[in-house]
């Protein structure tokens, strides 16, 4: 009689396919809000939008490209890296051709992603440098999707252009936003336990309706550029609840993005 056999065999591993997305979903607020303020401040062309295809590609094909380069896994970004790259190089090779000078802005660019990519072999991908990195990269979209805008096609940039009087403020609004938006969320999360990231926060954001007004001023632009950042600090001071969910904080921030974007459309 043949014997019952007791051993069971391991289960099958679940399949999960490769992420194609990155999971920094906040990201995506920080990607739109400078493509917003530059269009506010320099106006519109069919080239701004091939520019906006080859930003929004580029950052999920640059967390691909960085994953294959550093990650343990590097297998799990090939994916991403086949479906992102395509449109970012075809959209970024037509604006190459057609405005010789986004070259400088290229090189930049690469310097700024070879600071990413030192940040993310030392596993410091969220940390506040790199952070600041990537505001740096958000707020250098405003004039050179200005200087598309413009139109020039040689190798000499259209610096006239990008860096109108509307241009800089964007550029200003951009940073302080991003800035405070980053040190607000990392007081919440990240760094909740950290009482120095939460009193940064509250300080920036109190101090920035105060500078966009005195820039306002000085530039005879209308005040309504500064409006959203009084909402801003008291988001800071009166609504920092550790306890909220991600998700929720995240609805915060892209409200918050929302109303400096149509502040920019209405001052600028």
């Amino acid at each position: 009689m043949p014997t019952r056999n007791t051993r069971t065999s391991p289960a099958p591993a679940r399949s999960r396919r490769d992420p194609v997305v990155p999971p920094q979903h906040g990201a995506w607020g920080f990607l739109g809000l400078p493509l917003l303020t530059g269009v506010a401040a320099a106006g519109w062309s069919p080239w701004a939008l091939l520019l906006a295809v080859a930003w929004v590609a580029a950052y999920p094909c640059s967390w691909a490209v960085t994953g294959l380069l550093t990650a343990r896994r590097p297998e799990r970004f090939r994916r991403a890296a086949l479906v992102w790259a395509p449109p970012c190089v075809l959209a970024g090779v037509l604006l190459l051709v057609t405005h010789v000078w986004l070259v400088w802005v290229l090189l930049a660019y690469l310097v700024l992603f070879a600071v990413n990519l030192q940040q993310a072999r030392r596993r410091r991908e969220r940390s506040i440098e790199n952070d600041l990195v990537l505001i740096a990269e958000c707020t250098l979209l405003v004039p050179v999707l200005a200087g598309v805008v413009d139109g020039a096609s040689g190798l000499r940039a259209p610096i006239s252009a990008m860096t109108t009087t509307d241009v800089l403020l964007a550029m200003l609004v951009t940073a302080l936003t991003l800035v405070g938006s980053t040190l607000h969320v990392k007081s919440l999360i990240r760094e909740r336990n950290n009482p120095a990231y939460t009193t940064a926060s509250r300080v920036v954001a109190v101090l920035t309706p105060f500078v966009v007004a005195a820039a306002c001023l000085a530039t005879g632009t209308s005040a309504w550029l500064a409006a959203p950042f009084v909402l801003l600090a008291a988001r800071a001071v009166w609504w920092h609840d550790p306890t909220w969910r991600p998700a929720r904080i995240g609805l915060v921030e892209l409200a918050a993005f929302v109303l400096v974007a149509v502040a920019a459309f209405i001052a600028l």
